[in-house]
């Protein structure tokens, strides 16, 4: 029987994602920047503000050894429980079907997937760079559930991270976001979404992608529990979008880059957010803060 190529059977799981309309745009008036030395919300770690390329990703020097793709000649598929992949290259996607693998100080040129059929295997992926060098994949660089994400360095994938199941921790990550025709590109999306997600201490750049959603996406009605804090944002249609999640959805010390949207800064369900302390802003061209232009009001 004739196979059909992991990245044809990958892309029919996000062409069940949907965008919906955008609404008109609304003028903004023009802010009066003020200087700021605001220290960053997590001062320790090896990005001593948010976290920016030089910061994340395979730490320099890392000597990498090549991994040869083991399925259909387009990804690396990891079959053992426990499996650590330290200091590889895969020159492709990963898949990870097998509970508790770990992977560290790696490139992966592709993305990274631990969803087979309905079900998702727990892994932990950290200081590793996603994605290709060149060109933009549609797909989400690392997804879907059941997995702690620190100190990537996402690029070449028009979705950054994928929310869809329980227990997703992703901290001290950077997204550099692209888009093909036609995708509707996030930094973090829930879709068929499950119960504890926190985002904490990230920078996602939507500016560059053309055919967008937002830096912040999640909007699905199965997510319980959202928690959302002291990330740099920038780029997108609205920025910051958060509705329907049951439980808690907590929106603090978070920093969004002025004018860098579409239509507007915030669309979320307010009434039944914790939102304190997000603040408009801006940045140099190395995401350092430069200036605080004021409050960041939560709208929607």
């Amino acid at each position: 029987m004739r196979r059909v190529p992991l990245l044809a059977v990958f892309s029919v799981l996000l062409a069940a994602c949907t965008q919906a309309p955008p609404a008109p745009p609304v003028a903004e008036p023009t802010p009066t920047v003020v200087p700021s030395v605001t220290a960053s919300p997590s001062p320790t770690g090896p990005c001593p503000n948010h976290p920016t390329p030089a910061c994340t990703g395979v730490p320099p020097g890392t000597k990498l050894r090549k991994l040869k793709l083991n399925e259909d000649g387009e990804a690396y598929r990891v079959r053992k429980k426990g499996t650590v992949l330290d200091g590889v290259h895969i020159p492709g996607v990963l898949l990870i079907h097998a509970e508790n693998v770990v992977v560290r100080n790696s490139q992966i040129d592709g993305y990274v997937s631990n969803l087979d059929g309905e079900k998702s295997f727990a892994f932990r992926i950290s200081d590793s760079t996603v994605g290709p060098a060149k060109g933009c994949l549609t797909m989400p660089a690392v997804g879907y559930a059941r997995y702690t994400a620190e100190r990537l360095h996402l690029r070449g994938n028009s979705d950054g991270f994928r929310a869809s199941g329980d227990d997703i921790e992703i901290r001290d990550s950077f997204v550099f976001l692209c888009s093909n025709p036609d995708d509707h590109s996030d930094g973090i999306q829930a879709y068929n979404s499950g119960k504890g997600l926190i985002f904490d201490h990230n920078t996602v750049d939507q500016r560059f992608a053309k055919d967008i959603t937002a830096p912040i996406f999640l909007t699905d009605a199965g997510q319980q529990d959202i928690t959302l804090t002291n990330n740099l944002i920038m780029g997108g249609t609205f920025s910051i979008q958060v509705r329907k999640a049951g439980g808690k959805m907590i929106v603090t010390g978070n920093r969004l880059v002025d004018k860098s949207w579409v239509y507007g800064p915030v669309d979320s369900e307010c009434p039944r957010i914790d939102w304190r302390d997000n603040t408009l802003v801006t940045i140099d061209k190395d995401y350092t803060i430069t200036g605080t232009v004021g409050p960041l009001e939560c709208v929607g």
